[in-house]
């Protein structure tokens, strides 16, 4: 090759490095693009998310892992903010002017790993290749455990931005303190976190930015964003809703184009059982600690028509303060109960829980809390005696607690027992059920599990079928008769 040519070849050699170096520094610019396949019409609830900053200043995104939410959510957001430069296409909220914000991760290691090697990049020589464009990025400063805690942002509006990064392992005091604009807490902070940042930005209108999987169950800050409302159904459906003044949105692997289904089968395969559907789905799960610790998926049926030759029992925990019923249906015949029916509600007097229960059929045997022999301490007298002179067909169960939650946990992982989607503070409990540091039940919202124990340690042998079927049977018309209504 003559001089020439070779000063050519270096000179265009030295051009695209140079194109590849400020295509390195501008990572934020790659994002969301309007064609190919991971356009952006393709991740509706990231957007949902976006938009929802326009009227909320709390959002959550509560979704599975490996969908995007840390850097493609939370994190680019939160550098759209410091920078003021917004793509053409944002429908979310807009700063016109450089903001105060916090990024927060659970430990200092994450905080160290995670928030800031994708703000910057991987080490201190690749920093500008993070999402924080290069040619904006103005300042870094450590702090005494060597990870970064305060990184300067130029805004397009002039002026710097100011991003301190924080972990929860510091406290809820580290979290008082300064207004913020903006507050990224990625990963579920402690509660007291929660409402500490809450208050830094209620002067400044400004927003608070939750990105994580709920591997905490329905924990405190799962049931302020999501109220009553933690189905399973509700992560799959619509692009995001509000709840008392919050923005939600939960995703799952599919509603994201970068997974695979092979890619999906084998992480599935790879997580355990009880933790698969706040993995795959957002769906908040209770991890190790949870007496069930079986999917949702697993066991929980569409309600239909219950045959009326299928026999039936029920379960009753009483209380002032709550009072549940539980209703099972058994399929003899396919070696199946079914959870069908729940009454639930507290503060008042049995003869109104008597008249719920009766209107499923007064027919219907019941077992109930042995506890309500003894002496009601609101009157004085007997609530078993209360509710046999309200006309219920009651018989004291065993209250064996370990060996009917393992009755019901066989009969659960091996299919013998499914629920009706209806029951919804059943599998509000069922959520909830588990056990602290020490191996102890926590005695808090299990007023229909502890229905389900009492139908599967007593119940089942009394079940019985409606006075209108055996007749039919006494007449030697047999078992198959047409379904007589059900009230659920």
């Amino acid at each position: 090759m003559d001089p020439v040519s070779r000063a050519r070849q270096l000179e265009l050699e030295g051009l695209l490095q140079e194109q590849l170096r400020r295509r390195s520094r501008r990572k934020l610019e790659s994002y969301y693009p309007e064609t190919g396949p991971l356009r952006r019409a393709l991740y509706p609830k990231h957007l949902a998310f976006f938009e929802g900053g326009r009227h909320y200043r709390q959002r959550l995104m509560l979704a599975a892992n490996r969908i995007g939410k840390t850097e493609g959510v939370g994190l680019y957001e939160l550098v759209l903010h410091l920078t003021g430069a917004y793509p053409a296409w944002w429908r979310g909220r807009r700063f016109s002017r450089p903001i105060r914000a916090w990024a927060a991760a659970d430990t200092i290691k994450n905080a160290r790993e995670i928030l800031q090697a994708k703000l910057l990049g991987a080490s201190a020589s690749d920093w500008g290749t993070g999402l924080i464009p290069g040619d904006s990025l103005q300042g870094v400063s450590k702090g005494a455990t060597g990870t970064v805690d305060t990184i300067e942002v130029s805004s397009v509006s002039g002026g710097t931005s100011v991003l301190l990064l924080k972990s929860y392992e510091q406290g809820r005091k580290a979290f008082q303190g300064t207004e913020q604009d903006v507050i990224l807490l990625d990963e579920e902070p402690p509660y007291g976190v929660y409402t500490e940042a809450l208050m830094r930005t209620m002067t400044t209108d400004g927003l608070l930015l939750l990105t994580f999987t709920p591997l905490q169950g329905v924990s405190e800050v799962v049931r302020a964003f999501l109220g009553d409302d933690v189905s399973p159904a509700a992560a799959l459906s619509g692009e995001g809703h509000s709840t008392s003044g919050r923005w939600v949105v939960r995703a799952s692997w599919d509603d994201v184009p970068h997974l695979s289904a092979e890619v999906k089968a084998e992480l599935l395969q790879s997580i355990p059982a009880y933790q698969r559907d706040a993995r795959s789905r957002g769906v908040p799960q209770l991890g190790s600690g949870a007496i069930y610790p079986i999917p949702e998926a697993d066991f929980v049926v569409s309600d239909f028509e219950i045959p009326a030759h299928w026999p039936r029992v029920y379960g009753l925990d009483v209380g002032w303060r709550k009072t549940a019923a539980l209703w099972c249906a058994r399929d003899l015949d396919g070696g199946v109960d079914y959870l069908v029916s729940e009454h639930y509600r507290g503060e008042a007097e049995p003869v109104v829980h008597a008249a719920a229960i009766k209107a499923r059929g007064d027919w219907i045997p019941g077992v109930i809390d042995p506890a309500a022999r003894q002496r009601n301490q609101k009157d004085g007298e007997r609530l078993l005696d209360d509710y046999n002179r309200e006309g219920l067909w009651l018989t004291p169960a065993v209250s064996a607690v370990e060996s009917g939650i393992y009755r019901v946990y066989q009969a659960l992982s091996t299919g013998r027992l499914k629920v009706f989607g209806s029951l919804r503070n059943w599998l509000d409990e069922y959520r909830y059920y588990r056990r602290d540091e020490q191996g102890r039940i926590v005695k808090e919202r299990d007023h229909l599990m502890d229905c389900t124990r009492y139908v599967y340690n007593s119940g089942l042998s009394l079940a019985a079928l409606s006075p209108a079927v055996e007749r039919l049977k006494a007449r030697g018309r047999g078992r198959r008769v047409s379904s007589e209504g059900w009230m659920g």
